[in-house]
């Protein structure tokens, strides 16, 4: 067994302070929360119990990462509505009028954002008295008259309290209909695509859903016995996507990547005069955030069920105060469940790996992973008194981008990947399977959960120019159970032997790299 190092005494008292139960604002919004059931206040494919009354609410995933043909720059990409089978008529898919949609930023460590990106959209129809159509002929504009259904949006940037509109009524790509209404949807998608004044470009529409995942991992991890692997739970459906790319230096703290490379991500959702309990009922003008995800699978897989919904109220500078939820980083659950139905033992708690991960992003001093990776700490003017344990979504921009990415990302020894970010190529569930049970530490692959879900890639290709998503798919999802297999987890089955002789030797070198560093 590997023997953890002596923490430093700050962190010891850091430590000691996670102890003092300080779940106050978790307490009232579990008290909030029991009053009505029947409404979402979750994100990320209907993970927590509330979520199935709200989709336009629910964030899927969030990405942040570096692209090859734009390296000064970080591509930021946000998907709310999951599971949107294409042929979704007659009213399709719409980004709320309700809401605001936000990506947000740390670049100081405080938990706190210090820029926001939002969305405010407004839907409207030019015929919505005579017509029950989207739209009532072929579409080839996003100013087309047949386009019966539009929806425009304000793009606002926030520092603290300060809020400037940076664009108006921008319109947003439709929803994909088909052939026959959109012959040239690509066409249709470009024309959404808009500069912002100052640097960066903005984005809004439907897109194909990145994710590519085997669920069953619900039933009992695969079936009980790793029989249920090898089909993307996810494959055909569609999303609502927002997408940002950004000059580093527009992200850095003060405005100096080379110094302050580091920053932490999410995004989040909020609805108007609501209380998060009940969406039914009208209380003002005050804005709820009801929505939110910065690392892929936290309140899936992290989060203990009783408190799911609560924690997608909370900003991540609460995360430390809330005791449950940092036990359960620190000592989770699904180890100890692969542990029970396939036998391998759980690694030795605490588990301050997975608190690197989730909570400090990663660095020498920070625990057991020996490497600077993307703690806040690694900028250089960050206050170090002023930075917290925060649930975020962290990425080191001063690592370039890697030509030919590594599904497995920082385990296989490409750093541009996740946890370092997350690139829409890196295989999530299959890195976090290995996490969990240590691979992040020991360098090694658990050699019985190397093949993971035998979902190692999407079921079509990703762009290669912003916004880089996939167009929507238009064939439908629901062909029923005796459909033939897509042709996209054949491949991606097929991948399974070369990803994980590739993930063994780029763990290899990760961890002779850490020896020598």
């Amino acid at each position: 067994m590997r023997s953890t190092p002596a923490r430093p005494r700050s962190r010891r008292r850091l430590d000691q302070s996670l102890l003092v139960l300080g779940a106050g604002a978790l307490a009232t919004s579990l008290a909030a929360l029991t009053l009505a059931p029947g409404v979402s206040a979750a994100s990320s494919h209907r993970e927590a119990p509330l979520i199935a009354g709200d989709p336009r609410a629910d964030n899927t995933d969030v990405y942040a990462y570096t692209s090859l043909d734009r390296p000064d720059s970080v591509t930021f990409l946000a998907n709310w509505i999951p599971f949107e089978e294409p042929n979704g008529g007659p009213n399709f898919y719409a980004f709320g009028d309700d809401l605001r949609y936000n990506i947000k930023i740390d670049n100081d460590g405080d938990g706190v954002s210090d820029i926001t990106y939002t969305w405010r959209f407004h839907s409207s129809y030019r015929d919505a008295a005579n017509q029950f159509l989207y739209n009532t002929g072929p579409v080839t504009s996003l100013a087309d008259p047949d386009l019966n259904f539009r929806q425009v949006y304000d793009l606002v940037l926030s520092h603290g309290d300060e809020s400037k509109v940076l664009l108006s009524n921008v319109p947003a790509a439709p929803s994909r209909v088909g052939p026959a209404s959109m012959p040239n949807y690509a066409a249709l998608r470009n024309q959404a695509i808009r500069n912002i004044p100052g640097g960066g470009k903005t984005f809004a529409g439907q897109a194909e859903d990145p994710f590519f995942a085997d669920l069953r991992v619900f039933d009992l991890l695969y079936g009980g016995n790793l029989s249920e692997r090898g089909q993307d739970t996810l494959a055909g459906y569609n999303v609502n996507s927002v997408a940002l790319q950004i000059p580093k230096s527009q992200l850095a703290l003060k405005g100096n990547p080379g110094r302050n490379p580091v920053i932490g991500v999410w995004s989040t959702t909020e609805r108007q005069g609501v209380q998060v309990s009940d969406s039914r009922d009208k209380h003002g003008d005050q804005w709820k955030q009801v929505s939110r995800l910065g690392n892929p699978l936290v309140n899936e897989v992290v989060v203990p069920l009783k408190y799911k919904d609560a924690f997608n109220t909370l900003n991540p500078d609460q995360d430390r105060t809330v005791q449950p939820v940092v036990d359960k980083v620190l000592d989770p659950t699904l180890p100890k469940l692969i542990q029970q139905v396939y036998g391998i033992p759980a690694p030795a708690t605490p588990r301050r790996d997975l608190f690197e991960i989730y909570l400090t992003g990663i660095c020498k001093a920070c625990g057991p992973i020996q490497a600077d990776l993307n703690a806040h700490s690694l900028n250089k003017d960050a206050k170090r008194r002023g930075i917290v344990p925060a649930e975020e979504l962290r990425l080191n921009m001063a690592v370039p981008p890697t030509v030919n990415p590594n599904r497995y990302g920082v385990l296989a020894g490409d750093l541009a990947g996740f946890p370092n970010g997350r690139r829409l190529t890196d295989d999530v569930i299959d890195i976090s399977l290995q996490a969990v049970e240590g691979a992040a530490q020991t360098g090694q692959l658990v050699p019985a959960l190397a093949d993971g879900d035998k979902v190692n890639a999407n079921e079509v290709p990703f762009g290669t120019s912003f916004p880089y998503l996939a167009l929507p798919h238009t064939k439908s999802v629901n062909s029923g159970p005796n459909a033939p297999e897509r042709s996209g987890n054949k491949n991606a089955a097929a991948l399974g032997g070369l990803g994980a002789l590739l993930l063994g030797a780029g763990g290899f070198r990760l961890r002779r790299s850490r020896k020598t560093s």
